[in-house]
C-alpha cells in the first residue's frame, strides 16, 4: 500500500498486513458500472491484468492496457471508486513499516522513481492510499507484484492521465 505524507506518495505501512481489514470493507461481490453512458470511466479487471478506459457510448473500451496488480496479502481493493488525486512527476518515499512517519528513502521524479511519470489516486483508508501509476519496470506487467496499486507502462499511464479528471469513476473487478 502507499501512504501519503507531506504531499509525497510513500510505499509501506505501519501494519504488516494493512489490507486485510481495509480491503474487507471495500470489497463488493458485484461491481456496477456508471449509469451515465456519456461519461468516461476506468475499468480495472484484476484477473485479466487489464485496465480499460471506457468513454463516449459508455460500453466499449476506448483503450485497454496491461497492468500489474496487488500481490497476495496486499490485494488491490475491488469496488467502485473515483479519482481523488492526480500528480504529474510524483515523489516517492519508502517509509519504515514500524513507523510510517519515518522516511527511509526519498526518490525524486525521474527514471528511477518507482511511481513513474504519473499518479492517479482512487482509494484510501487510515494510513494507506491506492492508485494507478507508472513503473520503471514494465517487465512486471501481467503479474501480482505491487503493494495494492495498479502499475502501468509510463507511456500508458500518461495516456490514461490525459483522459481522466478528479471525480472520474474507477470500477475494479476481481
Amino acid at each position: 500500500m502507499l501512504l501519503v505524507a507531506s504531499g509525497l506518495i510513500a510505499c509501506g505501512s505501519a501494519d504488516p498486513k494493512p489490507n486485510r481489514g481495509a480491503h474487507a470493507s471495500l470489497t463488493t461481490p458485484s461491481v456496477p458500472v456508471p449509469s451515465d453512458p456519456g461519461s468516461t470511466y476506468v475499468v480495472i479487471r484484476l484477473k485479466d491484468r487489464r485496465l480499460d478506459v471506457v468513454g463516449d457510448d459508455g460500453t466499449i473500451p476506448v483503450e485497454s492496457f496491461p497492468i500489474a496488480v496487488g500481490r497476495a496479502g496486499h490485494e488491490t481493493p475491488t469496488g467502485r471508486f473515483q479519482v481523488e488525486e492526480m500528480i504529474e512527476h510524483p515523489d516517492y518515499q519508502q517509509v519504515d513499516p514500524q513507523d510510517r512517519w519515518r522516511v527511509l528513502e526519498r526518490i525524486p521524479p525521474g527514471p528511477a522513481n518507482p511511481l513513474g511519470e504519473r499518479w492517479i489516486g482512487f482509494a484510501h483508508g487510515d494510513g494507506w492510499t491506492v492508485g494507478i501509476h507508472g513503473t520503471p519496470h514494465p517487465q512486471l506487467l501481467g503479474r501480482a507484484v505491487s503493494g495494492g496499486c495498479i502499475r502501468m507502462r509510463n507511456a500508458d499511464v500518461i495516456r490514461v492521465y490525459g483522459r481522466v479528471r478528479l471525480g472520474t469513476m474507477v470500477v475494479v473487478h476481481p
